[in-house]
């Protein structure tokens, strides 16, 4: 399975606030089943989300990263964690030379 970037947030309990990554997933090939930070995602016709957590039935909102820069939801708050080593990947994609310190904190 090659990896690909991807928008993760967190919807149960929290809306459009929740906690939200930009990293590296694992898709299988219907992309029916997502993999990330040790977590298997099924794909849902969730209430706020488009795939639940296997484990925990969590709802997660999983999509591609937008070019605009525009992920969280407009209503939404909180930075958007962001792992070292896919930096120089996130901003080639979204044709950037720094990330906006004020949307992301990196891990």
């Amino acid at each position: 399975m090659e990896y690909v970037i991807r928008y993760i947030e967190l919807k149960s309990g929290f809306h459009d606030d929740g906690p939200a990554w930009i990293g590296k997933v694992r898709l299988s090939k219907s992309e029916q089943t997502v993999y990330f930070n040790e977590k298997t995602f099924q794909r849902c016709r969730g209430i706020q989300g488009n795939y639940f957590d296997i484990e925990t039935n969590e709802e997660y909102w999983i999509s591609g990263v937008k070019k605009d820069g525009t992920d969280r939801h407009k209503c939404g708050h909180g930075k958007i964690l962001m792992d070292r080593s896919i930096v120089k990947e996130y901003l080639d994609l979204m044709n950037q030379v720094s990330l906006d310190k004020n949307k992301f904190e990196l891990i």
